[in-house]
């Protein structure tokens, strides 16, 4: 029987933005991981879904249910999104 090894590889990431970093820490801290795990999970998740349907994470859903910063018109807006065949 022959045994198959996997190889892996090394990537560094440079000029990643604090906030990012934060995240990331957070993220890993909650689910009981290291940082580095985090973000492979992370990678192979985002790079191994199917292009255009995605899992929403929660903090993009719970962007949707803020209250905009403005007033605005809905129908105008339907109106816009109807002529530009958004429908």
């Amino acid at each position: 029987m022959h045994r198959v090894e996997a190889t892996v590889a090394t990537l560094m990431i440079r000029n990643l933005p604090d906030d990012i970093k934060r995240e990331l820490r957070k993220r890993a801290a909650n689910r009981g991981v290291s940082m580095e795990q985090e973000a492979r999970d992370t990678l192979a998740r985002s790079v191994l879904a199917p292009a255009g349907r995605r899992k929403p994470s929660i903090e993009a859903m719970s962007k949707l249910g803020k209250k905009p910063e403005r007033p605005f018109d809905l129908k105008k807006v339907s109106d816009e999104m109807w002529d530009a065949g958004l429908q």
